[in-house]
């Protein structure tokens, strides 16, 4: 295992490739008043090396941090680097809400999921086209969006798992190379905005350890789960920006880590944009983690290792470090380079007209169209869970519905966290009142305290008030919905509450708070059927609802219009085929330790235990038969592509979506081996009684493994059981090949 060379090292090797540079660079010579930067005729790196060559020692310095000033001799702006998109253009007033990442990823389909992050991006560009008009450079208002997250959400208590696109690697990858391909454009010269993947590259809590905890996996869970999203977004998306992590990895900070940094990714993968680090991050190098004692030598590490700008102030200590011969100045420009080179990609120094994305208005943003789109994704992300005896859909023609729960009308979580405003949200208990009739009656009654308010001590009169309230809505009514769950106000990034099951925006219990199920308890008794609905970004154990309740619904954060999307699904005029990009455990006792990021005991891949609901579950209104599966070529060189064809029919008596999942099997016994591996999926529509044959072409690359002799990665020969299926534990036909 390589490590990051220690300080007097690294310093001595610094000083003498310095001076190599500074030898070389003696012999040039321009001429500063031919600002050859802004001619959009000449080749980008004359330009880029032209601006750079410009800066003096203090504004070099100034522009390797988020907030970069202006240079108003070259008239070049100031710049903030900082921006967020996460699930829409974040934390700069009015844009469109998409469900959460999670909710993204539940979908399974990577190609509306491009189509959502196109908007996106147009989005920011007519924030950005807004702002520069009124001669904003703040913010929230740049083109360089801080998303996506592609950590592994290895462990459901991470509160940040929220953010991610679950627990597998084939499948974050997919959703990921989707979303930083919609965002970044097609356009050959120019970048529609910048994406950036983070946090690289093992990190998944816990939050409260964030600053100074140390990471250790085995080769094997670094190679085949931390590492695959991140190479496939810099390799195949061509993602122009990395973040950096706050932990340490194998013992070195990420922001000044080596192996990460220059021997993986722009050594292995040749990644040539940038690196941010997290917040403050560098600060952590010298305050938390005591790496190095100061911040003059943590300064000088991250710049070496290749981090090229830092979200914070940390950088004002490479003058010193420059001073002290720790850095030379062609380890500035270097940086400077890649950030100039970015802003040049995003045509911010040429003329408009050379620019498609300056056609964007600055209107283009929180449009009808990006409404629909916000629905029909947030209808897409939703995942069935039980539908006993037909409870769902709902007839149109019931006279009187009880919508009960904390978060029946309540936006918080509709908008999961890093979002932006909607402007016109749509709570649960709003869509069902949209979608149900006037001689419909719809009595609300919120039965229940939120879990992050009734630990705050409110009168137990109060309580037994809410609950004798949705009791006596419930004994009237002829069905009752109850939108339960958590909010991200419970879940989230380093949150400072004291609720029972929580923990610094981490969580220490899986369950559904207990007054929610108390109150649930209380209903059932009344003996009208019960619809739960939840509301969440990570796994919850509802097992008394599994076994009490005829139906469950996983909503999500659903975004702007997720009330109108779950009323499409709870009375029939969208047939729900979302899948669980996470492993629904039966308790938080079924997992190993929080801090221990090892694989093994986690996700479908490596947990041997019973789920309550499994990784890519989901119902439909409909039922799929899955009729024959043949390989094309069943013996295969290690270069080939496998072609399967899998027959699936419509059996049922809605149109409706089914999410065909294929798994492997590697050949042998081995220890490290996976139980299963997804290795391709496809979402598709099926017509009310419709048989396809769907097809796939599957890399064999994809059967790959980390092998320890050769410290890479390999695909052993041998006979390979293939998988397919609609979840991770609902396999309907198997085949075989073998890679010769």
């Amino acid at each position: 295992m390589k490590t990051t060379l220690p300080f007097r090292e690294i310093l001595i090797t610094a000083v003498f490739s310095c001076f190599l540079v500074m030898l070389a660079q003696s012999q040039t010579i321009y001429d500063s008043k031919d600002l050859r930067f802004l001619n959009s005729d000449l080749p980008l790196q004359v330009r880029v090396d032209d601006l750079v060559s410009r800066l003096t020692i203090e504004e070099k310095v100034l522009q390797l941090q988020h907030t970069a000033p202006a240079v108003e001799r070259l008239g070049i702006p100031r710049y903030n680097w900082w921006n967020e998109c996460l699930h829409g253009v974040a934390r700069n007033g009015i844009a469109t809400v998409f469900p959460q990442a999670i909710g993204m990823a539940a979908t399974f389909n990577p190609e509306l999921i491009l189509q959502e992050a196109d908007v996106i991006s147009t989005e920011g560009r007519a924030k950005y086209y807004e702002a520069i008009s009124k001669g904003q450079h703040e913010i929230y208002q740049g083109l360089t969006f801080w998303s996506p997250n592609i950590n592994i959400f290895r462990d459901p208590r991470w509160g940040r798992g929220q953010e991610t696109y679950g627990e597998d690697p084939f499948l974050t990858s997919r959703i990921g190379v989707a979303f930083v391909k919609g965002l970044q454009g097609n356009d050959p010269d120019y970048l529609k905005v910048v994406a950036t993947a983070k946090h690289f590259a093992v990190h998944s809590g816990p939050e409260s350890q964030r600053h100074r905890f140390d990471a250790w996996v085995s080769e094997t869970d670094f190679h085949e789960t931390y590492l695959p999203a991140f190479e496939a977004l810099v390799t195949e998306a061509k993602v122009y920006s990395v973040m950096s992590s706050y932990n340490r990895l194998f013992g070195t900070p990420t922001s000044c880590n080596t192996r990460t940094l220059v021997d993986i990714l722009r050594g292995k993968w040749k990644f040539n944009g940038y690196v941010v680090s997290d917040c403050w991050a560098i600060s952590d190098i010298y305050s938390f983690h005591k790496f190095v004692p100061e911040a003059t030598q943590a300064v000088s590490l991250t710049l070496k290792a290749g981090c090229d700008l830092t979200c914070g102030n940390e950088y004002v200590n490479l003058i010193e470090a420059l001073n002290r011969g720790y850095i030379c100045e062609n380890d500035l420009n270097v940086a400077l380079k890649r950030l100039f080179t970015a802003r040049f990609k995003l045509g911010m120094f040429d003329p408009p007209s050379k620019v498609k994305y300056t056609s964007i208005p600055v209107t283009a943003y929180n449009t009808d169209a990006h409404n629909k789109l916000a629905r029909e994704v947030a209808r897409q992300s939703i995942v069935l869970l039980k539908n006993e005896n037909n409870t769902l859909p709902i007839s149109k023609k019931i006279r009187k519905v009880a919508v009960i729960g904390p978060y029946a009308n309540d936006t918080t979580v509709l908008l999961g966290n890093y979002n932006g405003i909607p402007s016109n949200p749509v709570t649960v208990l709003k869509g069902i009142q949209n979608k149900i009739g006037k001689g419909t009656k719809v009595s609300f009654a919120q039965g229940v305290e939120k879990p992050e308010v009734h630990a705050q001590g409110k009168n137990p009169e109060n309580a037994a008030a809410l609950a004798q309230e949705a009791l006596s809505v419930a004994k009237t009514s002829d069905i009752v919905i109850f939108i339960g769950g958590i909010s991200p106000d419970l879940e989230g990034e380093e949150l400072n509450l004291e609720v029972p099951g929580f923990m610094g925006g981490d969580r220490t219990s899986l369950d559904l708070p207990q007054n929610q199920v108390d109150l649930l308890i209380k209903l059932k008794a009344t003996g009208k059927p019960i619809v739960l609905i939840l509301t969440n970004g990570s796994a919850l154990a509802v097992n008394w609802a599994d076994e009490n309740l005829p139906a469950i619904i996983e909503a999500w954060y659903p975004g702007q219009e997720g009330g109108n999307a779950v009323a499409d699904v709870l009375f029939g005029d969208y047939n729900p085929a979302g899948r669980l990009p996470v492993t629904f455990y039966k308790s938080v006792e079924d997992l190993p330790a929080f801090e221990d990021y090892s694989m093994k005991g986690r996700t479908y891949k490596y947990f041997t235990g019973t789920p309550l609901y499994a990784f890519g579950y989901g119902l439909s209104f409909t039922s799929f038969d899955y009729q024959k599966a043949l390989v094309q070529n069943p013996v295969l060189s290690k270069i080939d592509s496998i072609s399967l064809s899998v027959m699936v029919s419509n059996s049922g008596n809605y149109d409706g979506d089914e999410v065909i999942q294929v798994y492997v099997k590697q050949p042998g016994d081995g220890k490290n081996n996976p139980v299963k591996s997804l290795i391709a999926f496809e979402r598709i529509s099926f017509l009310k009684g419709e048989t396809k044959n769907v097809s796939f072409s599957i890399p064999v690359s994809r059967l790959r493994h980390y092998d320890p002799e050769i410290s890479d990665y390999a695909v052993s020969e041998g006979s390979y059981e293939i998988l397919i299926g609609s979840s991770s534990n609902d396999i309907k036909l198997t085949c075989t090949v073998s890679v010769k």
